[in-house]
């Protein structure tokens, strides 16, 4: 799997910063993208420090401005998440303007590893990394199914698929967290996730999560469910969705909606194995709302933080899946799992009131037409999706 589009961006980005940092889940690609990077500079000095081996890991410990400073060319450092307090020292050595540039190699957003935005101002890039895409996996069913993680799609079978979701899972609760720094009982924090899957596509309800989640003298509060949903966000498992509202402050404070932001780790949370089992599922609308929401987010490449949901309670009620505000335009999407697209009640009132400049409705189809003014039809059941998506 050749990822052409994010060599191009690694290109870009060091024509602006001497420092670029790859974030994304773990196993999504980051390392194999990196050495598809370094492929690329021919006979250039490359060195690579793999900070969950214990040699690499050793050597960068005590003194890693002079282990650094001796090198130079493209630096590779994976994991940095494990040592945040080298971002200090990449400062100083970027500041002294010698011939080396540094890849760094991240499982946690920049909400979690804080230190490199304010310590690396001025200096860094960022790329977000995902696991595959349909414009890049080219079978959508499969990766609907099996979700984008590299090992998990190119398994021979559904069931050895699942079975590498499952590991993933266990390694994830029980290493990646506590490499993080945060002291929680792997078992707490996957009844959390586990109980997540049910609100999928749904406003969360961080109450009704605590009291289910409480038993006997165990007793766990709204904000310990904040905090684990933070760090399931954090490092890229969840995507929280928050609805629009015109006044900023209601953004912030109403509640947002959650989704998986892999579809193959929500299937496995929720035991199913092969789209039979999904199809016979009730949950299957929303596994695809939630499939096709993350795929249009990463073909926008829009920040998080421009992406909402929509709804309005009053007068009978209205609602938009996805709202994306995007080089000073307002796009929304409706997503449905069906094969005859139409304009609804709902999306004519979206127009009306929101003074969108497009509608998208996605559905499961080859086509892509017009249904109306600034309202389309979008067929996703082709690799061509992606491209039929323009602003």
């Amino acid at each position: 799997m050749k990822r052409e589009k994010s060599l191009a961006k690694i290109a870009d980005k060091f024509h602006v910063n001497p420092v670029l940092a790859i974030l994304g889940p773990r196993q999504c690609g980051k390392t194999t993208l990196s050495s598809m990077y370094a492929a690329t500079l021919g006979k250039k000095s490359i060195t690579v420090f793999d900070l969950e081996k214990p040699v690499d890991l050793a050597v960068l410990e005590e003194n890693p401005y002079t282990v650094l400073s001796g090198y130079r060319g493209l630096i590779i450092i994976d994991e940095i998440q494990r040592r945040p307090e080298l971002f200090p020292v990449l400062r100083v050595l970027v500041d002294e303007k010698k011939e080396r540039k540094f890849l760094i190699l991240g499982s946690a957003s920049r909400d979690l590893i804080k230190q490199s935005s304010e310590t690396l101002a001025g200096r860094i890039s960022y790329l977000e990394l995902t696991p595959f895409s349909i414009e890049e996996a080219s079978d959508i069913e499969k990766t609907w199914i099996r979700g984008g993680f590299p090992r998990s799609y190119l398994s021979e079978t559904n069931d050895s698929s699942f079975e590498w979701r499952s590991d993933f899972i266990r390694t994830f609760l029980e290493r990646d967290i506590p490499n993080l720094g945060f002291s929680i009982p792997a078992d707490s924090i996957r009844r959390t996730w586990s109980m997540l899957a049910h609100y999928h596509g749904k406003r969360i309800n961080y109450s009704e999560i605590a009291t289910s989640l409480s038993f006997g003298r165990n007793t766990v509060s709204d904000n310990t469910v904040r905090n684990y949903i933070d760090i399931l966000c954090g490092t890229f498992m969840i995507r929280r969705l928050k609805p629009w509202f015109e006044n900023m402050v209601k953004r912030q404070r109403k509640t947002p909606k959650l989704y998986f932001r892999d579809s193959g780790i929500f299937h496995s949370m929720l035991g199913i194995k092969s789209l039979d089992e999904l199809y016979r599922h009730p949950f299957l609308g929303f596994s695809w709302e939630g499939f096709i929401i993350e795929e249009i987010i990463r073909y926008y490449e829009a920040d998080n933080e421009d992406c909402y949901y929509w709804e309005k309670r009053q007068k009978g009620g209205a609602e938009l899946d996805l709202i994306i505000l995007k080089d000073g335009k307002m796009l929304g999407f409706e997503i449905k799992a069906t094969d005859s697209p139409k304009i609804t009640k709902s999306i004519n009132i979206a127009l009306e009131e929101l003074g969108l400049n497009e509608i998208s409705i996605l559905y499961r189809g080859e086509k892509t037409f017009a249904l109306g003014e600034n309202v389309k039809a979008v067929g996703v059941n082709t690799v061509k999706f992606p491209q039929s998506l323009s602003l």
